[in-house]
């Protein structure tokens, strides 16, 4: 697990942090013809922006539902585009930073590598959740508590 130092994003926005998540390609992570099954890339960075957050010092989504009843930050849109394939045997890494803060929305960004070469991008729009009080079958969006924000934000 590495925290980078900085990550430029839109020019309005604090820049980001930067994690690196390491992933070994398994075997059972390939289709027939042994490449990438293409879901596993989402997979992936959907593991990688959990990992994000912990790597900036918060707290596993378990945990802050205890403390503050966030239970996650379920995703609302996600785009992938896929540049070069990836195969059993091989480690890659997704770089995760935060590229836009909303309100209520934050947007990351993901760029797979294998060495220098990028296999792949993608952005998922995610909001912060908390259960609704009024009905707790549902879950509502919150605003972007700030204290996770900085703790995302390279300091000035």
């Amino acid at each position: 697990m590495k925290l980078d130092s900085a990550v430029s994003t839109e020019a309005s926005q604090p820049r980001s942090r930067e994690h690196i998540y390491r992933v070994a390609v398994q075997f059972g992570d390939c289709d027939p013809a042994g490449i990438v099954f293409f879901p596993n890339f989402n997979r992936w960075m959907d593991e990688a922006s959990l990992a994000f957050f912990m790597a900036c010092g918060i707290p596993p989504w378990r945990e802050l539902v205890k403390t503050r009843g966030i239970i996650g930050t379920p995703l609302l849109e996600i785009h992938t585009k896929f540049l070069r394939p990836a195969t059993y045997g091989e480690t890659i890494e997704i770089h995760t930073c935060v590229e836009h803060w909303a309100a209520k929305t934050f947007r990351h960004r993901h760029v797979v590598r294998r060495g220098d070469t990028v296999l792949c991008e993608g952005t998922e729009v995610r909001a912060f959740c908390i259960r609704d009080p009024q009905n707790p079958d549902r879950i509502k969006a919150i605003p972007v508590p700030e204290d996770i924000k900085a703790a995302c934000t390279l300091p000035d």
